[in-house]
């Protein structure tokens, strides 16, 4: 852990807006909520709550905003989605175009903002349950992977599932499983282990987001289906502009991930 596992979400949002830190967000502020963030021009909002709602378990919705609102609900207070993540990135016709620090220059009063779980939020279990995650040992974001999982299309909003991978023993998995299977708010239980290539990844050395980590002879690929998710089928909608979190660069939420568990 680092010091930035200890201290409060709002420190840590805090040292965010100020610009001291613009790096990956797993393990910060221990115990408490991270999750991802999509805006886009409230003419595609009603689309996209019913890709997510049809994709729940890649895109766990937990809040949407008023038009124009820059906070984040019940989910944290003092929120200004603008400049409290790491790092964004700004699609304009399904192309990157920007990857900055703050969306101040980017902003508009027609933006909707979706709030959507993150694996994240279950990785503070683990770890109190001593299970060691291989990303942060090694100081790296988690590996993300396009699969061949089709999702849902609605509306311009289409394309396959993304996934996240952390590396187990096999005689963990099942622990490990019912474990994350209570954090149904960020993705719940692996949707696959094993073999990569059985969801379309030809190389598991060579993630598509997020660094690659060690995966030991001893040891099983867990995959989770994952956030950037939305941020493929973003994309792939092609809109005159939509902004997202950069992978692994998350909002740390005040409420604590302990109290959604069994909760939706």
């Amino acid at each position: 852990m680092n010091n930035f596992s200890y201290i409060t979400p709002k420190e840590n949002r805090a040292l965010i807006r100020g610009g001291k830190y613009t790096q990956q967000t797993s393990g910060m502020s221990m115990g408490y909520l991270q999750v991802n963030v999509v805006i886009l021009p409230k003419d595609f909002a009603n689309d996209f709550q019913k890709y997510c709602v049809n994709n729940s378990k890649a895109c766990p919705l937990l809040e949407v905003t008023d038009v124009g609102s820059i906070d984040a609900g019940k989910l944290a207070t003092e929120v200004d989605v603008r400049v409290d993540l790491p790092k964004y990135q700004i699609f304009k016709n399904g192309l990157l175009v920007d990857s900055p620090d703050d969306i101040l220059n980017y902003w508009q009063d027609d933006f909707v903002t979706f709030y959507l779980g993150c694996s994240f939020s279950f990785e503070d279990k683990l770890l109190e349950e001593g299970f060691k995650l291989r990303h942060i040992v090694e100081g790296r974001n988690v590996p993300m992977y396009k699969s061949n999982l089709p999702c849902a299309s609605v509306g311009p909003f289409k394309g396959n599932m993304v996934v996240s991978m952390r590396p187990f023993l096999k005689e963990d998995i099942s622990k490990v499983s019912q474990i994350t299977k209570e954090f149904s708010f960020a993705h719940g239980d692996p949707i696959h282990m094993g073999d990569p290539e059985a969801i379309g990844i030809g190389d598991i050395n060579n993630p598509d987001f997020g660094d690659a980590v060690t995966i030991n002879s001893n040891e099983i690929p867990v995959f989770w289906a994952c956030g950037v998710t939305a941020l493929e089928a973003v994309k792939s909608a092609k809109l005159d502009i939509a902004i997202t979190h950069a992978p692994g660069c998350m909002l740390i939420c005040d409420v604590l991930s302990d109290d959604l568990q069994g909760n939706r």
